[in-house]
């Protein structure tokens, strides 16, 4: 499976596109402050988990992150899964501590409940499996 985002280099500027890898539409490139907050807003408003994927374009175990990334985007569609270049939005990733890369923060109501650091896809993994079960439980508890 191939990366369902990169940063691509086209005559020494930096320029973000999606790889045709249609499947992973649930990816969200994040490039501004504004549309940081817009997705926040809209999973808040949606009840909707977030997981906020800080990396680096130049990590090795960022890139090696990234097709387990887009697979649990495609499984967890409920959720919304963010990706950001912690070089390109810096302010963004200093004001959530973002110390060393990659870093998964998860956000329910617009509020950090969890953070992953490192390369561990398995991790990775289960803190989104327990993330989607209390949120269903949520869901259905408060009907």
């Amino acid at each position: 499976m191939g990366n369902c985002w990169t940063k691509l280099f086209n005559s020494g500027q930096e320029d973000y596109a999606e790889v045709q890898n249609v499947d992973s539409k649930n990816v969200h490139l994040i490039t501004s402050m504004e549309k940081w907050e817009a997705k926040l807003l809209e999973a808040t408003e949606d009840g909707k988990i977030v997981i906020a994927n800080f990396s680096a374009h130049w990590c090795r175990p960022c890139k090696s992150m990234t097709p387990a990334y887009c697979e649990l985007a495609d499984k967890y569609t409920s959720m919304v899964f963010l990706a950001i270049d912690v070089d390109e939005l810096a302010e963004l990733s200093t004001s959530w501590d973002i110390k060393a890369t990659p870093t998964f923060v998860f956000f329910k109501d617009g509020r950090q409940v969890d953070k992953l650091v490192g390369a561990d896809k398995s991790d990775l993994q289960q803190k989104i499996a327990a993330m989607d079960e209390s949120g269903v439980a949520q869901k259905n508890y408060s009907s």
